[in-house]
């Protein structure tokens, strides 16, 4: 998943890299209101609202007018509550204040990207994707029309990789899917695909995309 921090403090923008990279994040650091707004797409938006450029709640706001779907949360030193009213109502998703924990983020982070996984787009009932059929509704696989038993982390691994087809999935992001987590040990997925590369006979058909997680092969 990729996070873009803007942060004007070097100091504590550095630490933030540091730590959420340590995360499997993939961080773009914008120190001011201006290079916020040159970012790249992004999955979620770090926003401190105070930038030596401009106001943060009015970079919140563009980023909220061009993307409906972008996580917002605002990470800053105003606490008074008309601050934080201010911030909800220009489009942030969340607010956290500074002093905080990378714990207390962390799980705001993740919760956030839970209602997105909530409300994106429910998946076609049944999926074909080249030999491979998945039925969402009776969690039933079959390849080369011969069905595949599998388990259920199994099961909703090749579903988080199946709503992306050929696109590279991060680990950071089935994770999020199949466990609600990012914290789960990174050796519990690579145990969990090497016995779904078995069941479907294929080893190529979920491919791994070095550093960054997994691709379903589409051909």
């Amino acid at each position: 998943m990729r996070i873009l921090l803007v942060e004007d403090d070097l100091r504590v923008s550095t630490v933030m890299t540091s730590m959420l990279q340590r995360r499997g994040y993939l961080v773009e650091h914008a120190a001011t209101a201006t290079a916020a707004l040159e970012a790249a797409p992004c999955d979620l938006v770090l926003l401190d609202l105070n930038l030596p450029d401009g106001d943060g709640v009015d970079v919140c706001r563009t980023l909220r007018a061009r993307n409906e779907n972008l996580g917002i949360i605002a990470v800053t030193a105003r606490g008074e509550e008309r601050d934080k009213v201010t911030g909800l109502r220009m489009g942030a998703d969340d607010y956290v204040v500074k002093p905080f924990s990378m714990a207390e983020l962390q799980a705001r982070i993740e919760a956030l990207l839970r209602r997105a996984v909530r409300t994106s787009t429910a998946p076609p009932e049944v999926a074909e994707i080249g030999p491979l059929r998945i039925h969402h509704g009776a969690r039933t696989v079959s390849f080369n029309d011969e069905e595949v038993t599998l388990t259920r982390k199994e099961f909703d691994i090749l579903a988080s990789l199946a709503r992306r087809p050929g696109e590279a999935v991060t680990r950071e992001r089935i994770l999020l899917d199949v466990w609600q987590t990012t914290w789960s040990a990174k050796h519990t997925l690579e145990v969990h695909v090497a016995s779904l590369r078995g069941k479907l006979g294929d080893p190529g058909l979920v491919q791994t995309v070095r550093g960054v997680g997994y691709r379903l092969r589409t051909g």
